[in-house]
Parts: C-alpha cells; sequence; structure tokens
C-alpha cells in the first residue's frame, strides 16, 4: 500500500481515540458510512483513491477487519475476505 495510504489510516486512527469515533464519522473527507447487503455491519473509511479501511463496531469497540484496494467500488474481494 502506498505510504500516503498508511498515514492517513494512522492518522484517521489517531482521531478515533482523541476525539472519539462519533466525531470523526462527521468528518466529511473520510466519506465514513456503512456498507449494505452481505457487509451489512461493517463501515467504510476513504483513506486514498481507490483505497478504503473497513471497521466493524463490536460492543463499542472499533475493530479494523482490514485496508485493502478497492476499485470502482468493488466490494466482491472485501465479501470473500468477510466471510472466511
Amino acid at each position: 500500500m502506498p505510504r500516503h495510504v498508511a498515514v492517513n489510516f494512522l492518522l484517521w486512527k489517531q482521531e478515533v481515540e482523541t476525539h472519539g469515533l462519533e466525531a470523526i464519522q462527521k468528518i466529511p473527507g473520510y466519506h465514513d458510512e456503512p456498507l449494505r447487503g452481505k457487509l451489512r455491519g461493517i463501515r467504510s473509511i476513504r483513506l486514498g483513491l481507490g483505497y478504503r479501511a473497513y471497521y466493524r463496531i463490536d460492543k463499542c469497540v472499533v475493530r479494523t477487519l482490514i485496508v485493502e484496494e478497492v476499485n470502482k467500488h468493488d466490494y466482491k474481494a472485501i465479501e470473500r475476505l468477510v466471510d472466511k
């Protein structure tokens, strides 16, 4: 993964720890959104062009699932990883 994507992920993580997830979800630049269908219960944030971080909230604890390249919002690759 490109360095800027890793840096953006670390910044997001620090902001969540400092300000809380609810405040960070409101920042439009992250495009934080819940996924639908088979990926229901998972949220994504934008880290760069084509790069997303996917996370799930489990009893008020954020658990990062993966950081994966996604082109044209093709979530099929993510579905395969979640189904495992």
